[in-house]
């Protein structure tokens, strides 16, 4: 890939980092280190990214949780490997059930929405199959770091504070009591530059460690959170836990211009990205219209296009009633295009033929590389802690539909649309690129185009494409965009019928992190973004 590291078509001056041996990039410093500290006791890619994803429970837990789901892209002996790790609804759960309790949609908070979390188990799977060192070694920089405590970083402290302000109100005593004492010990939210610790997490974690994920679908811990969620009137239950396994699947992708992007396939929302992307191919972009009125209006017009597609068709990929082939097979690739004119349009969704999350990105000296993402939904998910564990329980089962006409209607054992999603490039039919992932809810599709895009067509070194501004599609005709986004660009745009706000960058717009690799040299060039706390460690 070809950029210029000294290239600034917007006012930022930071510099990508650059390293041989390894690195990590990821959205927490504490994090990013255990991971190059597993790297430099020789571990690999697959290790490293296991390390950091276990500190994150830790060290952001606004963020994600062990509780949560996990899906990963590792590139490693010159191939691309898919792991899908995302908990279905329990067995016991039902649209009548939950009529019958009185809801007319699913809940976001609490018991109900809570699902099988998967992440303990990719963390298993990927050191049983690709990694060199022991799962308990890989937990132990997390387990410490809950052990003895660590200052919380300004980023974490600032979303901690909102969930505090947001579960305390939303959530009955008796459901919110463990996460108060779990995360609020203080009767509130840590500062930044406070310290935190959770010794009933870092028991979890070396317990998780120890049996290899065991004792978390099949133990102890199986127990104590199927007891918990008995006790607060949710269904999820131990034998929901011990039936699940994480899946390796094979990525799908798109070819862009010269690359190939790949991402994980339904449930996952990957492949709304992957037609945006499809979609935007047939146009083309100078290297100096990065910031200009018709290259975002045509990004912002494929996002639409692909979202109102990908929110009506995606779900668990064994009741999906059309394939990912026919979403981006070019004869409809090309009737959507032609939707795209020179006015902003109401989506709506085509007829076929046939957010609180962290990412991670980590590389080896041996050409081994991750794409990794995990998160517990909302920021800390459920809102439900399991007493005496640490483990802050995800809400995904919130993204079902009540409607048993729509696609991802809730049904037992079921998979949700997922917002979660790892990204690589390839080049060349198979030559690796690198990770990349833009973290947060429904931006994350529309970070990866605008983050590919801004990589391949506008030449930008990683750390300049993360630093971009970025414009956010949320419904209709109403988009966002961040504080630098040029002024003239959002007139124009609002000229062409968009709705346009200027947001806050520490609000919605994602938080993501890349790392390419020179075939050449082996030489590693990272990037992380401004807009959480994040750093790039290498050696």
């Amino acid at each position: 890939m070809s950029f210029d590291a000294l290239y600034h078509p917007y006012p930022s001056y930071r510099m990508p980092s650059y390293a041989r041996s390894g690195m990590v990039a990821t959205s927490q410093p504490l994090a990013a280190q255990a991971g190059l500290d597993i790297l430099r006791r020789g571990g690999n890619a697959i290790d490293a990214a296991v390390a950091t994803a276990a500190a994150l429970t830790v060290v952001e837990p606004c963020s994600n949780g062990i509780g949560g789901d996990a899906f990963a892209l590792v590139w490693t002996g010159g191939q691309l490997y898919g792991l899908s790790s995302n908990g279905p609804a329990p067995s016991s759960v039902s649209v009548q059930a939950l009529q019958e309790r009185g809801h007319e949609s699913m809940p976001r908070l609490g018991a109900i929405p809570v699902t099988v979390p998967g992440a303990p188990a990719a963390w298993a799977e990927l050191s049983s199959r690709f990694g060199k060192l022991e799962l308990d070694e890989l937990l132990e920089p997390a387990a410490n770091y809950a052990e003895r405590g660590y200052p919380v970083s300004p980023t974490a402290a600032l979303n901690w504070e909102r969930a505090y302000n947001h579960y305390t109100s939303q959530l009955r005593s008796t459901e919110i009591e463990a996460w108060v004492t779990t995360f609020a010990p203080s009767g509130r939210a840590p500062r930044a530059g406070e310290l935190w610790s959770s010794p009933d997490h870092a028991r979890t974690l070396r317990s998780i460690g120890r049996s290899g994920g065991k004792s978390f679908y099949q133990g102890e811990l199986a127990e104590r959170i199927a007891t918990c969620m008995r006790e607060l009137g949710g269904y999820l239950s131990a034998a929901d836990m011990a039936m699940f396994e994480p899946e390796w699947v094979e990525p799908i992708h798109t070819r862009y211009r010269d690359y190939e992007v790949w991402e994980i396939p339904p449930s996952g929302q990957g492949l709304v990205a992957l037609q945006a992307l499809t979609i935007l191919d047939g146009f083309e972009f100078r290297r100096d219209e990065l910031l200009n009125a018709e290259t975002a209006h045509r990004q912002i017009e494929a996002m639409k296009l692909a979202f109102s597609d990908g929110l009506r068709y995606i779900t668990d990929p064994r009741r999906m009633n059309v394939s990912v082939e026919e979403l981006l097979s070019a004869a409809y690739t090309e009737q959507r295009r032609a939707l795209i004119g020179e006015k902003a349009r109401l989506p709506e969704p085509g007829q076929p033929g046939g957010s609180g999350t962290v990412y991670l990105a980590t590389a080896d000296g041996e050409g081994n590389m991750v794409s990794f993402i995990q998160s517990n939904y909302m920021g800390f998910g459920s809102g439900i802690v399991v007493p005496g564990t640490g483990i802050a329980l995800q809400n995904r089962g919130a993204d079902f539909s009540l409607d048993p006409q729509h696609a991802n209607v809730l049904e037992p054992g079921k998979k949700t649309y997922h917002t979660i999603i790892p990204g690589f490039l390839t080049r060349g039919g198979g030559q690796p690129v690198g990770p990349f992932g833009v973290m947060g809810g429904y931006m994350q599709p529309q970070g990866h185009v605008q983050a590919v895009m801004n990589l391949v067509d506008f030449a930008l070194h990683p750390q300049a494409a993360l630093d971009a501004p970025r414009w956010q599609w949320h419904r209709d005709l109403s988009v966002s965009v961040e504080p630098h986004f040029p002024l003239a660009t959002a007139q124009a745009l609002e000229r062409m019928g968009h709705r346009i706000t200027r947001e806050n960058s520490s609000g919605s717009f994602g938080r993501g992190q890349i790392i390419l690799r020179d075939p050449a040299t082996g030489v590693l060039c990272g990037g992380t973004d401004f807009r959480t706390d994040g750093i790039v460690a290498g050696w």
